[in-house]
């Protein structure tokens, strides 16, 4: 019986995503897994909660070997953040700072501060920003605005992504039938996440706005002509 089988025998969707993924892995196997998952580093809407559970659950039912599962997982998040990684550094410092040079309430000094950040913490950044939902794809944008080195970039996006993979896959294995509950626990951690962030920029522009007001000569919108923090990889590596 193969998955999309057993599956309908067990009374769970086999439509929509559940299905695409599904007919990918028994189409191309482990291969198709990957690519499943370097799509949801492009598509965020794509849940790899959903993805790499099923990966595992295929796996324990023998259609699919878990070193297989595992491996090709790993490689499609790696390629999807690479991707992800050169379309920021298509974009680049200098196109960023023009866009941000015309929002409201957001100063060129908050993208020196944050710049400067990066390039201290840069490395643990992407490496533990795998393994948060929602930013485990767009951290790779600010890497390739930064020119992070590539090599570096590679391996430590590939760390990341293995210890996430490898949680996510796992449990679709041990769970086997009832590998749709990750998609829950999962999900609560994005629904938290998403909260801070929300917070974290309603505190950020209150913040704003109560400095503007004690600071009227300022204006709200100014700009800072800050320098560039240094960085020891400022060139993209071939």
């Amino acid at each position: 019986m193969n998955t999309a089988t057993s599956l309908v025998t067990q009374g769970q969707p086999t439509g929509g995503l559940v299905g695409w993924v599904t007919g990918l892995m028994e189409t191309l196997g482990g291969p198709g897994a990957g690519l499943a998952v370097a799509l949801e580093n492009l598509f965020p809407p794509i849940p790899s909660e959903i993805i790499l559970p099923l990966a595992g659950f295929t796996a324990s039912r023998g259609e699919l070997s878990l070193v297989s599962a595992l491996v090709w997982t790993t490689l499609g998040s790696v390629v999807g953040a690479v991707a992800l990684y050169y379309i920021g550094a298509l974009v680049g410092r200098e196109r960023t700072r023009a866009i941000v040079a015309k929002l409201p309430l957001v100063k060129l000094s908050d993208v020196d501060k944050t710049e400067a950040w990066f390039v201290k913490h840069g490395v643990g950044t992407v490496f533990f920003g795998r393994m948060i939902p929602i930013f485990r794809s767009l951290i790779s944008i600010p890497a390739g605005i930064e020119r992070m080195s590539i090599g570096t970039f590679l391996i430590f996006t590939a760390m990341g992504s293995a210890i996430w993979n490898t949680a996510l896959v796992m449990a679709g294995y041990f769970l086997g039938e009832n590998w749709t509950l990750v998609e829950g626990y999962v999900g609560v951690l994005s629904k938290v996440v998403v909260v801070v962030v929300v917070l974290a920029v309603v505190g950020f522009v209150v913040a704003r706005l109560v400095g503007a007001r004690r600071s009227p000569g300022r204006r709200v919108g100014s700009r800072s002509t800050g320098q560039r923090a240094t960085r020891p990889d400022d060139e993209l590596a071939d």
